[in-house]
Parts: C-alpha cells; sequence; structure tokens
C-alpha cells in the first residue's frame, strides 16, 4: 500500500472540493488573517519564532494534503524537540489561526447567502422558503397566523464544563467579523465605481487592513486561559453578551421580516429565549438562591438598558413639532404627563413624552436591578410595574404616528423596540429550576421527618409515597414547623423556590415558568417539586379543590435509555392521579417534557440513543393526545441537544423535520450548549440565520407534517439496529476490562477536568468511573483525540449483523435499509450526522492519543477494537447511502474541513507530547498552560464540540 493510500485508510475522505470563483473571497480572507497573524507573531515574538510556526505549518499541509510520510516523520521531530516556551508559541499561533478561519468561514456564509438571495434563490431553512412550501400546499396566511398564535419556540442557553472562549476573546473576534464585512463593502463600491475618481478602495483598504491587524494583535496579547475557575456569575455575564450582540436587536427583526411576508399581519411573539444559567444547580453546589437572584437582576438589567438606549435615540429621531405635525389625545396625554418642561422642547409632544418614558424606564432600573441609566434628562421617577404599561406608552406613539403620516418614522426603531418588550419583557429570558430528583426527595424527606408526619420517607415504596404526597397536597397547612432547625440543603433548596416566587412577582410570570426534574424515574418524583411549590406559595389551594394553580410546570427529565422507556407510562399514570389534569387546566394547560441526549447517548450508544428518543416520544404523544381532547393541556418537548451529534448535536432544522409526527405542533424547545453557543449566535447576522432556522423547520413540520408515520417493517429494522448497536456499545464501554483506564489515559479528560472553563465539576461524584462521569466532558473528550466515539459506535455493527442475519437475504436486508435511508427523515438524518461525525474523526490522529496509555496490550486491543468499529461503520455509510466518500451532500462542511484540518493537527500532535511530559512529572506550569491552550484551539477549530 502507497503512502496515500494509507493515510486514506486511517482517515476519512471528503468529497472533492473544486476551487471555484465563488471561494476565492474565502481564500483570501484566510491568507489575508493568517499573513497579519504571521506578521504580528515576527514582530512580537521575533523571526525565529515565525520561522518555527511556518516550517510547522509547512510540513502538516504536506503530510495532510499529499501523506508525504517523511513530513509527517519530520514534523513529529520537531515538536518533540521544542522547550516548552517554544511549544506554547506554536500552540498560540496554531489556535488563533483557528479561530480566524472560523471568522472567515462565517463570513463567507453570509457571502453566499446575500448572493442567493440577490439572485433571488433564497435557501432551505428560510422562513421565506418555509412559507413558500405552506402556500403550495394551498395554507392561506390567516391559517399560518393562527398557528403562531399557539406556538412557542425557545432556545435554551445552558453553561457546561466544556465552554472554553473567554468574553475578552469573542469581543476581539466580533470586531474582526465586523471589519472583515466592512471590507466586502469597500470591495463592493470600487466595483461600482470603478470608473470613477471617488473610488477609495486602495487606501480604504489599507485602513481597513490596519484596523484588523489591530484586532490580531490585541488576540496575541490577550491571553486565552483564565487564571481563576469560571464563577457561575462570570457564565451569567458571557450568556448576556449574545443578548446585547444578537437577540436583542435580531429577534424582532425575524418578527419584521415575517410580518412583511405574511401580508404585514401582525404575529404572535411566539418566539422567545430561555436561560439554564443561575437556575440549573444539578450537579453544581456553585448555584444557590443567590446566583438565582443574581441571574434574575443582570438579565433585567440588560433589558432595560437596551429599552432606555432605544427610548433616547426615539427622542432624538422624534423631534416633529406640534404646529407642523398633529398627534392623537392619547399621545397628548402621554406628553403632557411627562415630567419634561424644557422650553426648547414645549412644542415637541414626541420628545417630551419619551423624556418621561426614559426617565420611569431609569426608575424601573433602579428598582428591578440597583443600577442608574447613562443619561437624565431629567430625574428618574414612577417606575412602570409591568412591561404591558411601557408597551402601553409605545404603542400610544405608533398610534399617533400611524394616524399622523408619520409610519415610516415607527417603522425603523419603534416598531422592533415595542416587539422587543413583547419578546423580553423586563426578564430578558425565562430561567429554568433544575436539580436531581434525589435532592428533592432528601427535602420532603426532611421536611415531612420534622413535622412528625413520616419518620422514614425515603424507606417507603412509591404506592406509599404517592399516597401520602398526595395527601399532604390536599392539606392546606404547610410543612415547615416553626424553630425547627433544618438542613443546610434543605434550606438550600427551598430559598431557591421562594426566590422564584418572589422573582416572579418582581420580573413577571414569564421570568421562571420550568422547574425541570433530572433523573425522573417515578411519579412521585413529580409530586414531590409540587409539594416543594405548595411550601413556598408557588402552588395555591389544595389539589382536591376547584381552585388550585400552580405557577411553575414541573418537568420531568427523562435521560437514560431505562427513563426514556418508561417516559409514557409515568406520565400517563402522573396524570390519571386525581386532580392533576384539572390543576394543569387551570395552570396554563401546558406540559413540557425535557428528553436528555447526553445521557441515553452514553447509556446506550448512538443509535440506541436516537431510536429510544423517537420511541418516547411517539408514546408521549398517545399519552397526551386524549388529555388535549379533554383538557385542551398542549405537549411541548423540550430537546436537550448538545453541540456534538453524541450529545443530539447536528443541524436543527433536519433534527426538528425529521421528528416523530405529531410531536412538535408549533411547541419546542432545544438547549443550545458550549462553544455552539459562540459559533451560532456571537455574529448576528449568522445568529438570525439560525434562529430563522427554527421558526422554519418549526413551521413546516406544524402545518405541513413532512414525517410521516414509519410502516413496520422499518421500525422492527430500527428496533433490531437499536439492539445491535447498544449490545456493541456497552460491550466496550461498560464490559470491556480495562476500558476506564483506556479512557482516563488515551483522552485528555483529566487535563480537561483541570481547566478552568466551568463552574460546574465535571463528575457528579468524586470518582473515576465511565457512569459518574458527565456526558459533556465524556463526549468532548472523544472529540479532543479526534475519535468522536460517541457520534457512531456500534452502528457499524448493527447493520452487519442486520444484513446478514441468520435467516434473512442479505440483498433483501439491504434494500431495506436503503429504502429507510430514502424515504425516513428520523434515520436519513441520523446517518447524516454519524457522516459528518466520522469525516471530523481521524484514525491516524487517535492513535498518538492511544500511546497514552502504559499498559501496550490494553492499549492494543482497545484500539482496534475502536478502529474495526470505525471501519464496519464508514462501510455501512457507503452502503446505505451509496456515498463513497463523506459530505458528498455537505460541500460547505467538506470546503471547511480541506481549509482549516491541516493546521488542527500540529495542535494534536503538541497536545499529546505536552500531556506525556505532564504525566510523566516533566511538566511546570508553562506545559500545563500549552496543553490548556490546546483544548481551546482543538475545540474552536473543530466547532462542535462543546
Amino acid at each position: 500500500m502507497n503512502a496515500a493510500a494509507r493515510r486514506r485508510s486511517e482517515s476519512p475522505t471528503t468529497a472533492p472540493v473544486r476551487r471555484t470563483d465563488k471561494d476565492q473571497p474565502l481564500i483570501d480572507d484566510i491568507r489575508l488573517l493568517g499573513r497579519l497573524l504571521g506578521d504580528v507573531i515576527r514582530e512580537q515574538e521575533g523571526a525565529p519564532a515565525y520561522e518555527l510556526v511556518e516550517q510547522v505549518r509547512q510540513l502538516s499541509v504536506a503530510f495532510r494534503r499529499d501523506a508525504d510520510q517523511a513530513a509527517n516523520k519530520a514534523l513529529k521531530k520537531l515538536l518533540k524537540g521544542l522547550t516548552g516556551d517554544q511549544t506554547v508559541s506554536v500552540i498560540r499561533a496554531f489556535t488563533y489561526f483557528s479561530h480566524l478561519a472560523n471568522l472567515a468561514e462565517d463570513r463567507h456564509h453570509i457571502r453566499r447567502r446575500e448572493v442567493h438571495e440577490r439572485a433571488g434563490h433564497s435557501q432551505e431553512g428560510s422562513v421565506e422558503v418555509a412559507l413558500s412550501r405552506i402556500r403550495w400546499e394551498g395554507i392561506d396566511t390567516d391559517a399560518v397566523v393562527q398557528a403562531l398564535a399557539a406556538a412557542y419556540v425557545a432556545p435554551v442557553l445552558t453553561a457546561h464544563p466544556t465552554e472554553v472562549q473567554r468574553q475578552s476573546i469573542l469581543a476581539a473576534e466580533q470586531d474582526i467579523a465586523r471589519l472583515l464585512a466592512e471590507r466586502d463593502l469597500i470591495r463592493a463600491r470600487a466595483q461600482l465605481y470603478a470608473s470613477s475618481k471617488d473610488a477609495l478602495s486602495p487606501r480604504e483598504l489599507a485602513q481597513n487592513e490596519e484596523q484588523l491587524k489591530a484586532r490580531v494583535v490585541q488576540l496575541w496579547q490577550t491571553r486565552l486561559l483564565r487564571h481563576a475557575k469560571l464563577t457561575v456569575a462570570d457564565e451569567i455575564e458571557n450568556s448576556l453578551r449574545y443578548y446585547e450582540a444578537t437577540f436583542l436587536r435580531e429577534i424582532p427583526r425575524i418578527y419584521r421580516e415575517m410580518e412583511l411576508q405574511l401580508d404585514g399581519k401582525r404575529i404572535h411573539s411566539f418566539l422567545r429565549m430561555g436561560q439554564w444559567i443561575g437556575g440549573d444547580r444539578d450537579g453544581n453546589p456553585n448555584v444557590t438562591a443567590e446566583t438565582l437572584a443574581l441571574a434574575l437582576r443582570r438579565q433585567s438589567e440588560v433589558a432595560l438598558r437596551h429599552y432606555l438606549t432605544e427610548v433616547h435615540f426615539l427622542g432624538t429621531e422624534l423631534s416633529m413639532a406640534a404646529r407642523l405635525a398633529d398627534v392623537s389625545p392619547a399621545m397628548q396625554q402621554l406628553a403632557d404627563a411627562s415630567p419634561d418642561r424644557n422650553a426648547h422642547r414645549e412644542d415637541e409632544p414626541y420628545r417630551r413624552a419619551l423624556t418621561g418614558m426614559y426617565a420611569r424606564l431609569a426608575a424601573t432600573l433602579r428598582k428591578l436591578s440597583g443600577g442608574e441609566a447613562a443619561r437624565h434628562a431629567v430625574a428618574p421617577q414612577n417606575p412602570y410595574d409591568t412591561p404591558q404599561e411601557l408597551l402601553g406608552d409605545l404603542r400610544t406613539i405608533e398610534d399617533s404616528l400611524q394616524r399622523n403620516h408619520g409610519g415610516a418614522l415607527a417603522a425603523q426603531r419603534l416598531s422592533p423596540l415595542i416587539r422587543a418588550v413583547e419578546v423580553f419583557g423586563f426578564h430578558l429570558a425565562t430561567v429554568d429550576l433544575r436539580q436531581s430528583s434525589d435532592q428533592h426527595e432528601l427535602v420532603v424527606a426532611e421536611l415531612l421527618a420534622v413535622a412528625m408526619i413520616e419518620a422514614d420517607y425515603s424507606a417507603l415504596d412509591e404506592a406509599g409515597r404517592q399516597q401520602l404526597l398526595l395527601r399532604m397536597l390536599s392539606d392546606a397547612r404547610p410543612l415547615r414547623v416553626v424553630g425547627a432547625a433544618y438542613s443546610a440543603h434543605s434550606q438550600a433548596e427551598l430559598a431557591i423556590f421562594a426566590t422564584a416566587r418572589q422573582a416572579r412577582a418582581d420580573y413577571g410570570a414569564e421570568a421562571l415558568r420550568h422547574c425541570i426534574i433530572s433523573h425522573t424515574e417515578s411519579v412521585s418524583d413529580l409530586l414531590e417539586v409540587l409539594l416543594l411549590m405548595k411550601e413556598v406559595g408557588l402552588m395555591r389551594g389544595t389539589l382536591d379543590s376547584s381552585e388550585a394553580v400552580a405557577d411553575m410546570v414541573v418537568v420531568p427529565l427523562f435521560e437514560t435509555i431505562g427513563d426514556l422507556r418508561q417516559a409514557a407510562s409515568i406520565m400517563q399514570a402522573y396524570y390519571d392521579l386525581p386532580g392533576i389534569a384539572a390543576l394543569w387546566k387551570r395552570s396554563g394547560a401546558e406540559q413540557d417534557i425535557m428528553l436528555g441526549y447526553s445521557d441515553s447517548n452514553k447509556d446506550g450508544g448512538i443509535f440506541t440513543s436516537n431510536w429510544e428518543l423517537y420511541q418516547a416520544e411517539s408514546a408521549l404523544v398517545q399519552v397526551f393526545d386524549p388529555l388535549a381532547a379533554q383538557y385542551g393541556i398542549r405537549l411541548r418537548m423540550f430537546h436537550g441537544r448538545g453541540g456534538t451529534v453524541g450529545r443530539g448535536g447536528g443541524p436543527s432544522y433536519q433534527a426538528i423535520l425529521a421528528q416523530p409526527p405529531g410531536t412538535v405542533r408549533g411547541q419546542i424547545r432545544l438547549t443550545e450548549q458550549g462553544e455552539v453557543i459562540a459559533s451560532k449566535y456571537s455574529n448576528p447576522e449568522i445568529g438570525r440565520r439560525n434562529l430563522e432556522t427554527l421558526v422554519a423547520a418549526t413551521l413546516e413540520a406544524t402545518l405541513l407534517q413532512p414525517t410521516k408515520l414509519a410502516g413496520k417493517p422499518f421500525l422492527v429494522a430500527a428496533e433490531a439496529l437499536s439492539q445491535s448497536s447498544m449490545a456493541a456499545y456497552r460491550k466496550l464501554v461498560y464490559e470491556t476490562p480495562g476500558f476506564t483506564d483506556y479512557f482516563f489515559s488515551a483522552t485528555p479528560i483529566r487535563e480537561i477536568a483541570e481547566l478552568n472553563i466551568g463552574s460546574r465539576p465535571a463528575s457528579r461524584k468524586p470518582s473515576q468511573k465511565i457512569e459518574d462521569l458527565r456526558a459533556i466532558p465524556w463526549g468532548f473528550s472523544w472529540g479532543q483525540c479526534r475519535l468522536t466515539l460517541p457520534g457512531w459506535y456500534g452502528f457499524g455493527t448493527a447493520v452487519h449483523e442486520f444484513v446478514h442475519a441468520k435467516g434473512q437475504d442479505p440483498a433483501k436486508q439491504q434494500a431495506l435499509l436503503r429504502r429507510m435511508c430514502k424515504q425516513w427523515p428520523f434515520f436519513r438524518t441520523l446517518l447524516s450526522n454519524m457522516d459528518m461525525v466520522l469525516a471530523k474523526s481521524d484514525l491516524a490522529l487517535a492513535s498518538r492519543y492511544s500511546d497514552l496509555v502504559p499498559d501496550a496490550k490494553l492499549r492494543k486491543r482497545i484500539f482496534a477494537s475502536i478502529q474495526a468499529e470505525w471501519h464496519r461503520t464508514a462501510e455501512a455509510l457507503e452502503m446505505l447511502t451509496g456515498e463513497k466518500d463523506r459530505l458528498a451532500h455537505n460541500s460547505a462542511l467538506a470546503r471547511s474541513i480541506r481549509h482549516r484540518f491541516p493546521y488542527i493537527d500540529p495542535l494534536h500532535h503538541l497536545q499529546v507530547e505536552l500531556v506525556r511530559r505532564w504525566r510523566d512529572g516533566a511538566g511546570d506550569e508553562r506545559v500545563k498552560m500549552g496543553i490548556h491552550i490546546s483544548i481551546n484551539g482543538i475545540a474552536a477549530a473543530l466547532r462542535n464540540t462543546g
């Protein structure tokens, strides 16, 4: 086998990417940013450092693109001989190059979309295409507006222990993204005025390049790592930046564009935002009532400061004089009520009104967050009690403008502000509470014991627990005994619920709506939370009465394979209890159910996880259809999707359309995690596109019902594949002697656990067991060593066993699987995600990490099993899809891999070398820093590892 062939056998080939004119701007941007980075390195670190980086780059490219084994040998030798300082310098260079390449790719994505739109070719996943398909099916505008009136779509930002980006880095990168966009405008203007003396392209481009270099200098002189571990407060601040950069402005823009396409008809504010940060205390002892209060306070401050800024600029724009433009009586009344008595604005009713509104908003800011407004034309006074009061004033202005020939003035700033207040209120985003069921149980047990009602609640069987809890929920008296001493845990948990109750009063009902129960395994897990809510006044009235209402939805989270299989029976039993269905009918008639992708994958592997989720959703629909008919209760699935395919990641558009029939119906929430948040939402235009994709998919899944019921042959085949896949996966991960030792040695999991990248511990318990390890660092570690094992392992064996099942015709079995791929969105989407994961994997690099395992026999045995399954999975995908190359239908990602992966290889090689030194005790702080920077660089380059 020649070198090229041997290389291909160790790494998946992507579809050939042809260099076309449309790719040239991307190539130019990457070269420009690379050149600027090189100039900065030469200036800051000296010529030898620059030459070293160039030497590493050239050898890596030669090896990756040309399978040059001599270059590979030279590269390994060079990297092994580097000093600690040299290593850190090279790692920083390639890490920053990965970040810059991301920015160039994002710019090119926007550029290509603009080209398509100018040509009148909207892309799949856009609202425009979704609405055109809906119209094609004969569904009119009124039906769409009516469907949206009952819809609820919400991405939910979460913080997890793989988020490695620092805010100072993100800020500099946002500036670079803006400058790249300006560069395109300069070029376009130069082309438009090519024959004119006014064309300033060379000078403007030079100024632009100078600003780009300044930002690259800033990046180079800014440390990538935190010195101190991230706190929950830090995570709160990190998430709020995306609201300021993207959500507050882009979500109103989406509504505006939708309304234009719906004949100008007003649509309900169905697209909202959710947050876990500050309220997610499952496995995170650092989340307390104080952090919850902080999260809500800071969220409110961000929303109110946005409104203050917009009201200020409205005041500069709406300068109309009363003698030149009439105003409505309500508008005049609003102006007269303003405390603004400035003589210069005496005949400017809009400005007077807006000055008064600014003063009220400033007072609201002070009341809810303790913050002070930036400007004070008049002193803060008379705060708004609710967002509806603010909306009333804004609509008074809008109505007056519309009636008096000022409609054009309302469209630019006022209408988006009105929509923003509708969507974000005074709370910005709905914060979820989340805690593990066993922690709730501890509190309930203590409350019952101290009240001398039940000495050992935990010893009761499920029936006994339910009976007791129902009796307590039908008793108007609280459980807490005045003056009794309760444990710190119980006090902390009850404080969370009490804080939630007060926050809803302060910030509005949308501030907190969901109480999520991790590890839901029984009906009593749901009743326990209801009882805790009753204890603090979040549930009022007794369960057996006709007045009982609950302020927050009790949301079960079904995570493991076993939990998913019980989901429907648990919910059926819960709603069969006396008073439960009536309670939720009175309390908003909504039932969210969260489905955990991460733990089910770690439990049973990629195929079984997805199949069990599919079956659980289908079964839950059967439970709730009768409840919807009788009580009007709406079922909303909350998908705990992560960034990686192994944790439910992958393209959201295809994932939503592949949901089982009847599971969307305009209702969906899904988590956004780790680096995926930065990748999707740090750039406003990219962010709007991703949000629009969620809306478009929900519209199509609701109104077009693209997913039909799968036939019995497909379902039977999927079950067989699931059983084989899970058996293969568990045989490796949970039944192979020494696998845990292999994992902790062959991946940088130990180093990841030490990195200051999140407030949450990497494991739920202080142990070195796979069962106790959080699913997020589990998947993150496999991505770092480029095996991406959670995203494909077991599928190859499953297909092989299905095709060659005893008594079956292999040709017919293959034909059935191919039909499933073509006709069943669930199966096709899952295969597409595996295809992407395999394209990002690399056995040759993974083998370098495998060398870190001290036990040679263990290393060879386990890596050989992984390698064999990798090849089986690649062959299975080729057989089912008919495509030999990976990413044959994803040219954008294939192009991305071609451009960026040669520059990731040095980071992997250096990471392995430094991990070896560190574990051998030969490392110092520079070695540790190098490892952690390499983790950042690889995560940034792979993009969907968080």
